[in-house]
């Protein structure tokens, strides 16, 4: 069907062009002759001919009227008449400008008749007589040689010589080996050989100066394309395929037209060899052509060519700045095949070409990679942004976590301290007690020996006829001894909180100091007034802890003392300066301190007057200071001096106040009216912060309106105190210094809260949703009943704080623990439930968040809002009404979380047996933390100690193997004895997996480590140790 429509189609194309006269038909021999002829003309395939020939003779006699209708334009010499015309040398500059006007009109004209016209015109284009394939080659020829001139002249440095002309040399064995038929072959050689001879003699031509500037101007039209293009249409049919296969120049032609400059002529070219190439012997013609190429573009080697690419790759690829254009021109050259072109190269023998090779596989990039993250980097880049905003926050809550901690560490301190001191004082009080308790037994104990002394005496003095009167006194003496007086009943209080007189030790004075002692120190008891005998005692034998420390000096203007007095007795006057001198904040040492250190002779008057404190005033004095004042005659200026400011607040109050302010570096009036209308642009909350410390009090208010009320000047305030002043009448001032503040902060607060509200709302929804943890709990609680059912019983459940117990349960072997075996039991037996923890989410953060904290953060941040509602409500200012309108949606949704949190958090511990009330999330939390951290480590150790299982059973078995080889020896009769030995002993043991290494570092201390006691043992021993002094393979015992 497909023949049919298409012969039909050409035979209506046919009956288009031909005139409405119809001949009549001839008789039926000349009709199959002249059907004949027509058919040759058409030059079909031979399945459409014999369809045609099926035809009867009406419609044969309509397509030769049809075929002999058509009238060709113009016949194949007019155009080679034509392009030799354009080829003779003899023509003149000018002539040859008139003819190559119409030189691209021709050959289009031509390719037109090739691709349009029967092959019968065709054939008598490219027959011996006309040799149109051999004019339209050398016409080809003459038109690119300027091209390939001009390239040889920029290389070989601008000599002409036409003896090396490519044109000169033979390619006669291009087709040496190729067999491709031709119609030509029945042409005499010598005629072919003569027509090469005539193409060359021509080409030797082409290096003239005419022919060269005439291929010159050529080179500038179209030409080259057309030409090609005529090729192309004689090697649509087979006889001219045939041919321009044959022809000994056509395809080199064809190749050198790569040189032209029109992209459009390059992909011609490139199409038409890529055709070749497809035909069977066309591919060896290419790569011939190719070498043909080379040689006249004088390639001469082709690893200096490649040397050359390869570098001229590496620069254009790798020199780029912009790393992705640098990907772009490396996938361009990877779509050529320029990678396995590379991998075809990497055996050169050439250094050069290996270098540059090697240079480009360093520099290059995984295309794959970079078009993966290429794809992917939008997203990634958002993936960025959320992960630094993760971090911002998560680093805000680290902080203010630690602020915290620090906080309630520091509160323990303190109470931890008080409770020491409180420690101590009992301490001190019982020890106290316990001396004048073991006092007064020693004292019981002395009365009662001497009682028992002298009544021993008495008795001796009856039998022996009267008392010495030594020995009475002596008795008498001894009794008469005053008992000790009741000290036990004094209270501590009375014991250590007294006054001691401490003397100094100056010659010329005594000062007395009280110091409150408690306890008392070591010092000894002073003469006057003599203390109880009691009190003596607890002095002497209590231990004293250290003084408390010295008592801070006197504050200036308190009263203190102005002046120092040492030992001498000398009084330090104060130094007058020139100018006021800044302050040095040192801690100074009190006069008592003063003896003994290396202060005591000390004389830094001496040194004053060694320097020129001149010079040292004037670097270190303060600023905003006039001249310097000459003390002669400050009497007479000091009635000129500048009045100085009067300040209503305290130093120290004025002086942070002005350093607040300048952080501002605004003027009064501009903070005061901020606050007044709740601009928090123009201050910010850090500075509304920092002035909150310094709110009026109310006797600092009563002052600036009494000095007001007194009707005196203004400017003779201090800056701080006009500040004061305006700072002052603001009305309801606390409340909106604490709705700044709290304006300010909103955000971050609700930054802060929302993450940890989330941790703890996802946090317990998982666990207690985690089915994979129930399966774990289970397995646990089974395990522990079993453990436990004969000695305590069966139990329904477990507190979470169990969990951490896991670990301290521990094999027999002391191996491995309860956690342990649990994460094997899994391993082999639940595989559904192994990776139960990536059901758990957020539990680590909500682990570090202590909710009763941050439900009281919310709760602040409810008060806050409420009292902005209620300025608000007074003032109906802008600022709070937009504030309100923004933020009080995003403060329910917070509420909204928090009670959300806490009612998930309660659900989850409830779920677990435990209360809200004694486990909050700081302590719930963790449990699953640990849990989930040892569960996996016991994981890892459980696989490293299969791991190790299986390399010591692998061993085993390569020495069972080597004893099989050992027992095919006739040695091994002698070694079966020990072998049944060691066996016996792992039977009796019960430990067949101990291994026993025969014959090796480490064999006797594994046997001496076991049953001492057993026969075999001592066998194996004695055998291993006396094995290496018997040659016979005999064991002697």
């Amino acid at each position: 069907m497909g023949n049919t429509e298409s012969m039909e189609s050409q035979l209506a194309v046919i009956r288009s062009r031909a005139a409405p006269v119809r001949l009549p038909m001839p008789d039926p021999a000349e009709l199959e002759e002249r059907f004949s002829i027509a058919l040759n003309s058409m030059n079909l395939p031979p399945d459409k001919v014999r369809l045609l020939r099926s035809y009867d003779n009406e419609k044969k006699w309509e397509l030769i009227c049809d075929q002999e209708r058509f009238q060709v334009k113009n016949p194949p010499h007019t155009y080679i008449h034509k392009l030799r015309g354009f080829l003779d040398p003899a023509v003149t500059r000018k002539k040859f400008r008139r003819r190559v006007q119409e030189s691209t009109q021709t050959l289009r004209e031509l390719e037109i008749s090739l691709r349009t016209n029967h092959i019968g015109w065709v054939r008598e284009f490219l027959n011996e007589e006309n040799q149109g394939l051999d004019v339209l080659v050398e016409y080809l020829s003459f038109a690119q040689y300027a091209v390939t001139f001009d390239g040889e002249q920029a290389e070989g440095g601008g000599e002409l010589s036409s003896i090396d002309s490519p044109w000169s040399r033979s390619i006669e064995d291009l087709h040496g080996d190729c067999s491709l038929p031709s119609p030509s072959s029945t042409a005499p050689r010598a005629a072919r050989h003569s027509i090469s001879s005539t193409l060359v003699t021509r080409s030797n031509t082409l290096p003239s100066r005419r022919t060269l500037k005439n291929s010159r101007l050529v080179c500038k039209k179209d030409d080259v394309h057309v030409c090609v293009m005529c090729l192309r249409a004689i090697m649509n049919y087979q006889y001219g395929f045939n041919m321009v296969m044959s022809h000994p120049h056509a395809v080199n032609e064809i190749a050198l037209s790569l040189n032209n400059r029109n992209p459009r002529t390059k992909a011609l070219v490139l199409e038409l060899l890529a055709a070749v190439c497809l035909v069977r012997g066309g591919h060896e013609i290419i790569l011939s052509a190719f070498d043909h190429f080379k040689t006249v573009q004088n390639i001469h080697h082709i690893c200096l060519m490649k040397v050359a690419c390869m570098q001229f790759i590496n620069i254009v690829v790798h020199s780029v700045e912009d790393m992705n254009f640098r990907v772009h021109l490396q996938y361009d050259f990877t779509k050529l095949n320029l990678d396995e072109h590379l991998e075809r190269l990497k055996h050169t023998e050439s250094d050069r070409l290996q270098v540059q090779i090697q240079a480009y596989l360093d520099n290059v990039f995984d295309v794959g990679t970079l078009l993966e993250d290429a794809e992917t980097k939008t997203a990634a880049l958002e993936r960025v942004e959320e992960l630094e905003e993760n971090l911002g926050t998560r680093l805000l809550d680290v902080e203010n976590e630690a602020m915290l901690k620090i906080v309630e560490l520091e509160k323990q301190l303190m109470q931890t301290n008080k409770e020491l001191d409180q420690l101590r004082d009992v301490y001190a009080s019982a020890n106290s007690q316990v001396h004048t308790l073991r006092r007064m037994v020693r004292e019981k104990d002395q009365t009662i020996r001497r009682q028992s002394r002298l009544e021993r005496q008495a008795q001796e003095a009856q039998q022996g006829g009267g008392p010495q009167r030594g020995e009475g006194d002596g008795g008498v003496s001894d009794c008469a001894s005053p008992s000790p007086p009741p000290c036990a009943n004094l209270s501590p209080r009375y014991k250590y909180n007294r006054i001691i007189y401490i003397w100094s030790s100056d010659d010329s004075a005594q000062n007395m100091s009280q110091v409150h002692l408690n306890p008392p120190p070591p010092a000894p008891p002073p003469p006057p007034p003599p203390p109880p005998p009691c009190r003596t005692s607890e002095l002497s034998s209590a231990p004293l802890p250290p003084p408390l420390p010295p008592v801070a000096p006197p504050l200036p203007g308190s009263g203190g003392s102005p002046t120092v007095i040492f030992n001498s007795g000398l009084i330090k006057k104060p130094i007058q300066t020139k100018f006021r001198m800044p302050v040095l904040n040192w801690v100074a040492l009190k006069p008592s301190q003063i003896n003994g250190t290396v202060f005591n002779d000390i004389d830094d008057e001496a040194i004053l007057r060694d320097l020129d404190m001149g010079g040292f005033e004037e670097l270190f004095k303060t600023k905003a200071q006039g001249p310097a004042v000459d003390l002669t005659l400050s009497r007479q200026k000091l009635p000129q001096k500048a009045p100085s400011k009067v300040s209503l607040l305290e130093a120290n109050r004025s002086k942070n106040l002005a350093i607040t302010l300048r952080k501002a570096a605004q003027s009064s009036e501009v903070i005061c009216r901020a606050i007044h209308t709740f601009d928090l642009r123009t201050v910010r909350v850090d500075f509304v912060e920092c002035l909150t410390r310094f709110l009026p009090t109310e006797a600092e208010v009563k002052m600036l309106r009494q000095y007001e009320r007194d009707r005196k000047p203004l400017e003779a305030l201090s800056d701080e105190d006009r500040f004061m002043m305006q700072f002052s009448r603001i009305e309801r001032l606390s409340q909106r210094m604490s709705i700044m503040t709290f304006m300010g902060n909103f955000t971050d607060n609700l930054q802060m809260l929302t993450p940890q509200l989330h941790a703890i709302i996802a946090a317990s929804v998982s666990i207690k949703s985690s089915q994979k943890l129930k399966k774990i709990l289970e397995i646990i609680l089974a395990l522990g009943n079993y453990m436990n059912s004969s000695k305590r019983g069966a139990v329904y459940g477990f507190k979470l704080q169990s969990l951490d117990l896991l670990l301290e349960t521990k094999s027999t072997d002391r191996k491995q623990t309860l956690l342990h075996y649990i994460a094997n039991v899994i391993q082999e037996k639940y595989s559904s439930v192994l990776l139960f923890y990536n059901e758990l989410h957020y539990v680590d953060k909500a682990a570090a968040v202590s909710l009763e904290n941050v439900l009281c953060d919310v709760k602040e941040l409810q008060r806050g809002m409420e009292l902005t509602w209620r300025e608000f409500s007074v003032s109906h200012n802008a600022t709070l009404k937009d504030f309100i309108s923004r933020n009080e949606s995003r403060l329910s949704k917070l509420q909204e979380d928090a009670h959300i949190a806490q009612d998930a958090f309660e659900d989850a511990v409830k779920f677990f047996g435990e209360s809200s009330k004694t486990m909050p999330p700081s302590v719930f939390f963790p449990i699953f933390v640990r849990f989930i951290k040892a569960y996996r480590l016991a994981e890892e150790e459980n696989e490293q100690r299969r791991r190790q299982e299986q390399m010591l059973l692998e061993k085993l078995e390569q020495e069972e193997n080597q004893e099989e080889e050992e027992t095919k020896s006739p040695s091994h009769k002698g070694k079966r004895q020990p072998q049944e030995l060691i066996t016996e002993l792992r039977r009796r043991q019960g430990k067949d997996s101990r291994h026993v290494y025969e014959g090796k570092d480490g064999a006797i201390e594994d046997i001496i480590t076991g049953n001492h006691d057993d026969v075999v043992t001592v066998q194996i021993l004695l055998f291993l140790l006396l094995q290496p002094f018997f040659n016979d393979n005999s064991l002697y015992i």
